[in-house]
C-alpha cells in the first residue's frame, strides 16, 4: 500500500529535521519527504494536521515475558501495548524462563514476533548460561539467531574472572555487552539506602551497589576494549564514573529508565508497592542529576524498562512485592513530560527514544525518517493529555507508579513497515 502522511509536523532527530511537510511511503519504505515522487498515487492519505510525525520509538528494555512468564504477560498483549505506545523496535532482556541462552529459544521468539507483524523484536542474549555467571554462552550462534547484544539483565555477576573472559570474547568478535551495574551482595535490599528506607524499616540498597559494580565493569571494558552499554543508570555517583571513564577515552554508552526521570525514593509514600523497582528509586539529587545528564547527552537514551507484573505478585507488602512496572505505553508521554520540564526542543527529547537508542542497538533501518528507511512511524498529538488508568493500558501488566497521572502525548497512528498497526 502506498501511503501519504499529509500536513504533519515531521520531527526526525537523526536528520535534525523539524518542519511541516508530507511523508510518502511505498514498498514498506519511506520514498520521499516534501514532494511526492514521480508517478506516486496514494492508496491512503493520513491527515496529520496538528500532529507530530516522528520515527517509531526504539525501546532499549522491554520484557515481553515469553517464554516462561505468560501468566504475567503474553507476546500478543505486549505487542499491542507497544503499538499503542508508538514503539516499533524494542530490545528484549534475556531473563526469560528459560533464559535466552540457546539459539532455538531466540529463533522461536523472533519467529513468533515476526508472525504478529508488530514491533521489531531485538533479543539481548544471555552472557552466561542460565544467567548463572559460570559458563559463557555460544555468542556466535546466538548472534546468528538474532541477538543484538549480550547481558545479564538484573542478575549480577559474582565472578569477575568470568566477566573478564566474556568481555574478551565479545570484544574479539565485536559483540556488544549490555550490563546493569549491580553488586551481587549490596543489592539484596528493596529500597534506596537513605532516610526514607530507614524511617520505614526497609532493607536499603546503597548507591555503592551500583558504583562498585560499575567501576569494575568500566575497568574490564577498558582492559578488553569491548563495546559496553550500561543499562538503567540510577545515581549521580554512577554518572560521575561514566564521565571519568569517557574522559579517559573509553567508548561507553548508558541509558536511564523513564521511571527514574520522574520519581525518587520519596515517592514510595506509604509503602506503595508500585514503586518497588530494580534499580531502586534513588534520592532526589540523583533524579535531578539523571534528568540533566539525559538533557545534555551524557546519558544517551531513555528506556521504558517495561516489566509486567501480575496483581497477585504486586499487591503485596512493599518488601514482598515483585519489582517492576509496565512502561511501553508510557515511554513517549514520560519522555515528552521530561522534555517539557527541562524546556528542551522536541527534536532533542525525541532523539533519546529514536535516533540515539537506535544507534546503541545498532539499528540502521529504523529510528529515523530518511528516504529508504523502514517505514516505522509514530504519529501523535503532542498537545493532548490523557490520564493513566488500568483500563487504558493495553499491556497485560496494569501496575505502574504513574496510575492517575495526566501525561502529555497521545498516539494517533503507529505504522510498522508501512502498515498501519494502531489507529485504524
Amino acid at each position: 500500500m502506498k501511503i501519504q502522511i499529509a500536513n504533519g509536523r515531521v520531527v526526525d532527530p537523526a536528520h535534525k529535521l523539524d518542519t511541516q511537510q508530507d511523508v510518502f511511503i511505498a514498498d514498506d519504505k519511506i520514498v520521499a519527504l516534501g514532494a511526492a515522487p514521480a508517478g506516486f498515487t496514494a492508496d491512503r492519505v493520513i491527515d496529520a494536521r496538528g500532529l507530530v510525525v516522528a520515527p517509531g520509538l526504539v525501546d532499549l528494555s522491554a520484557r515481553l515475558r515469553e517464554p516462561g512468564f505468560e501468566y504475567r504477560a503474553t507476546l500478543e498483549s505486549e505487542m499491542q501495548a507497544a503499538m499503542a505506545g508508538g514503539v516499533t523496535s524494542l530490545a528484549c532482556p534475556p531473563d526469560t524462563d528459560p533464559a535466552l541462552d540457546e539459539p532455538g529459544l531466540v529463533e522461536m521468539l523472533c519467529h513468533r514476533a515476526r508472525k504478529l507483524n508488530c514491533a521489531h523484536v531485538y533479543p539481548v542474549g544471555a552472557l552466561t548460561a542460565g544467567l548463572k555467571g559460570e559458563r559463557l554462552t555460544e555468542m556466535a550462534e546466538l548472534t546468528e539467531a538474532g541477538c543484538v547484544a549480550f547481558g545479564q539483565a538484573n542478575t549480577p555477576m559474582k565472578d569477575n574472572l568470568v566477566l573478564l573472559r566474556a568481555m574478551q570474547y565479545a570484544s574479539t568478535f565485536g559483540y556488544r555487552v549490555w550490563l546493569q551495574p549491580l553488586d551481587p551482595y549490596m543489592s539484596r535490599g528493596v529500597a534506596h539506602d537513605g532516610e526514607v528506607a530507614s524511617r520505614f524499616g526497609l532493607t536499603g540498597i546503597p548507591v555503592e551497589a551500583e558504583t562498585v559494580a560499575l567501576a569494575t565493569q568500566l575497568q574490564l571494558a577498558k582492559t578488553t576494549g569491548v563495546k559496553l552499554h550500561i543499562t538503567r543508570l540510577s545515581s549521580a555517583a554512577g554518572l560521575d564514573l561514566i564521565r571519568r571513564a569517557r574522559a579517559e577515552g573509553l567508548d561507553v554508552t548508558c541509558d536511564v529508565s523513564a521511571h527514574h526521570l520522574h520519581l525518587c525514593d520519596i515517592d514510595i509514600g506509604f509503602f506503595n508497592p508500585l514503586t518497588h523497582l530494580v534499580p531502586p528509586l534513588r534520592a532526589q539529587r540523583d533524579r535531578e542529576a539523571l534528568r540533566a545528564a539525559l538533557a545534555n547527552g551524557e546519558i544517551d537514551a531513555v528506556c521504558s524498562d517495561h516489566t509486567p507484573v501480575d496483581d497477585d505478585e504486586k499487591q503485596m507488602p512493599f518488601a514482598e512485592a515483585a519489582p517492576g512496572a509496565t512502561g511501553l505505553e508510557l515511554l513517549l508521554p514520560l519522555t515528552l513530560k521530561w522534555g517539557a520540564e527541562m524546556k528542551l526542543p522536541l527534536l532533542t527529547a525525541l532523539s533519546r527514544v529514536t535516533a540515539d537508542a537506535a544507534r546503541i542497538m545498532g539499528i540502521t533501518k529504523g529510528g529515523h525518517l530518511g528516504v529508504g528507511a523502514r517505514a516505522d512511524v509514530c504519529i501523535f498529538d503532542a498537545e493532548a493529555h490523557r490520564t493513566v488508568t488500568r483500563e487504558s493500558l493495553r499491556s497485560q501488566g496494569k501496575n505502574t507508579p504513574f496510575l492517575g497521572y495526566e501525561l502529555p502525548g497521545v498516539v494517533k497512528h503507529t505504522l510498522v513497515e508501512g502498515r498501519v498497526m494502531f489507529g485504524g
